[in-house]
C-alpha cells in the first residue's frame, strides 16, 4: 500500500477547518536533472524568470511599523530598501542612486526622514523623490530632465509580513497566497515583533535549502536526537502556485523509534513546555499530544487569548508554509520562524540562509516560544529591541543550534554529490512531495 502524505491518523475526526485536506494535486513522477542544482545557466535562468517575477519576502512588518522605519533586504545581486512612508503606506526601491550608483544604505535597518546618498549628498524623500541636487547648477538642465528619482518597485504586506516584486504585472499579494494567507492570519504576526536573527551562508544551491527543509523524511538519518519527540509521518497539503503546508508532529515518537509509548525525556520537556509536570503526568506517550493541547487552551483563557480558533494539532505541532520560491514560515501561537532561502549573486553552489524568530510577549510566568527554538535566556523576549543581525560567512560554524548546524554540515555534502556524474536526478518519495510540487512550479516559471 502507497503511503498517502494526506493520510495523516491524528486528524482523524478533527472538526477544524485548518485541518481538513486540500484537494489532491499530482505532480508526476518524472526524474528532472539534476543539473538545476549546479549549472551557471540554468541560475541564471532562475533570477531572471523567477526572482524578478514573484513575490518576496523581504520582512516582517514589525520592523516598519512607524513612518520612517525601513529595513534593507538583499536578494541575489539586488538590494532594496523598505521604508514606512508618512501617511503609514509602506514604499520599496532600490537601493541605489541615480546619479553614479552608489548604494544608499548599507545598515539593516533603521529610522529616517529621507536618504542622503553617501557619495555625492543626493538627497530623496522615503516615497523616493529627489529632493536635492548637490551643486544643481553644474548639471546642464538636458542631464536632469531625465529621470532622477529612486527606482521603485512594487511592495505589499499581508499576515504581518512584508512582500516586495520587481515585476509590474504580477498578481495581487493576497491573490498569490491564496488559501496561505488566511491560514496564516489566524497567527496574529502582525502583533509579534522580531527575537532572533541569524544569517549564514552555506555551500550549496538555495534549492538544496529549500529541499532539506521541505520535509522532514532525513530526520532519523541527520537528526536522530529528535527521534523521541518528533514524528517523520506528516499531514502534507499541496496547493496551486507552488504553495504547500505540513504539519509536522512533535510531543509524539518518531515512527523509526522503538518505544512507542515510554515518555522520554524530549516529550517531558514538551510537557513542562506547557506548563505540566512530567513528573506528575500518568499517561504514555500516545496520551501526551492531547494532553499538551488541552493544557495550552486552559493556559490561553487564563490570559485571555484566543485559542479556540486554533485546531489541537495547531497547539501541538509545527505547521508549516511552503511560499514559491524561496520561503518557509513554521506557525505556532505564541511564535513563528521565518526561514529565506537566498540565492548567492554570481554562485549556483552557494546561498545565504535567513532565519528570523518572531514572538508574541505575554509577560507571564511560564508563557514563553517553544523550547525547541532554542531561545536562550539572554535573548530579549520583550519586544523592547530589535536585535542586531547575526552573520556567519561560508565555512564558519553558522551556531543556529544543534539540528539547523547538523543541516549546514551536511548540504555541502549533497551540493558536491549533485555535482557527480554518477547522480542522475532525485527520485522523490510521497513524504518528499512539497520537493516535486515545488520544483513543479519552479519549470513552469522557468517555460515562460
Amino acid at each position: 500500500m502507497n503511503y498517502d502524505p494526506r493520510s495523516w491518523a491524528v486528524h482523524a475526526g478533527s472538526s477544524y477547518d485548518f485541518d481538513k485536506h486540500a484537494p489532491h494535486i499530482d505532480n508526476g513522477s518524472a526524474r528532472p536533472d539534476p543539473v538545476r542544482y549546479t549549472s551557471k545557466e540554468f541560475f541564471d535562468r532562475e533570477w531572471e524568470k523567477v526572482f524578478t517575477k514573484t513575490w518576496l519576502l523581504a520582512g516582517p512588518a514589525s520592523d516598519v511599523r512607524e513612518p520612517g522605519d525601513w529595513m534593507k533586504f538583499d536578494i541575489g545581486p539586488e538590494s532594496f530598501i523598505v521604508v514606512r512612508g508618512d501617511n503609514g503606506g509602506l514604499h520599496a526601491h532600490y537601493n541605489v542612486c541615480p546619479h553614479r550608483g552608489s548604494q544608499l544604505v548599507r545598515d539593516d535597518m533603521g529610522s529616517q526622514n529621507s536618504f542622503t546618498c553617501p557619495f555625492h549628498s543626493w538627497q530623496f524623500d522615503l516615497d523616493g523623490k529627489n529632493t536635492r541636487v548637490t551643486d544643481v547648477e553644474t548639471f546642464r538642465p538636458e542631464v536632469l530632465c531625465h529621470d532622477k528619482n529612486l527606482s521603485s518597485v512594487r511592495v505589499e504586506e499581508a499576515a504581518g509580513l512584508v512582500f516586495i516584486s520587481m515585476a509590474d504585472d504580477v498578481p495581487s499579494l493576497a491573490e498569490y497566497l491564496g488559501p496561505v494567507l488566511p491560514m496564516l492570519e489566524l497567527y496574529e504576526i502582525d502583533k509579534m515583533y522580531v527575537v532572533q536573527h541569524k544569517r549564514s551562508d552555506w555551500g550549496a544551491n538555495w534549492k538544496g535549502g529549500v529541499d532539506a527543509f521541505y520535509e522532514t523524511y532525513h530526520l532519523h538519518a541527520i537528526h536522530p536526537q529528535t527521534m523521541g519527540m518528533l514524528d517523520d509521518r506528516t499531514h502534507i497539503d499541496l496547493y496551486p502556485g507552488g504553495l504547500s503546508r505540513q504539519f509536522v508532529p512533535f510531543a509524539q515518537p518518531n515512527s523509526h523509534f522503538p518505544d512507542q509509548e515510554g515518555v522520554n525525556p524530549g516529550i517531558a520537556m514538551m510537557l513542562k513546555d506547557a506548563g505540566i509536570d512530567p513528573e506528575k503526568f500518568e499517561g504514555t506517550a500516545k496520551d501526551t499530544r492531547a494532553a499538551l493541547a488541552f493544557a495550552k487552551r486552559e493556559r490561553a483563557a487564563r490570559l485571555g487569548l484566543d485559542y479556540n480558533k486554533f485546531s489541537d494539532a495547531q497547539l501541538t505541532d509545527s505547521t508549516i508554509f511552503g511560499v514559491f520560491p524561496n520561503v518557509q514560515i513554521g506557525c505556532h501561537p505564541e511564535a513563528v520562524f521565518l526561514h529565506r532561502f537566498l540565492p548567492h549573486a554570481t554562485d549556483p553552489s552557494q546561498f545565504t540562509y535567513d532565519t528570523i524568530i518572531m514572538y508574541r510577549h505575554i509577560d507571564v510566568p511560564g508563557y514563553g516560544a517553544p523550547f525547541w527554538m532554542g531561545l536562550g535566556e539572554e535573548v530579549d523576549m520583550s519586544g523592547e529591541t530589535r536585535p542586531d543581525v547575526v552573520r556567519t560567512g561560508l565555512g564558519e560554524p553558522p551556531e543556529l543550534g544543534e539540528v539547523l548546524d547538523q543541516d549546514s554540515d551536511l548540504l555541502p555534502i549533497v551540493q558536491a554529490g549533485a555535482r557527480s556524474r554518477g547522480f542522475r536526478g532525485p527520485l522523490w518519495s510521497e513524504q518528499e512531495a512539497r520537493l516535486r510540487h515545488f520544483h513543479v512550479e519552479l519549470d513552469r516559471w522557468l517555460a515562460r
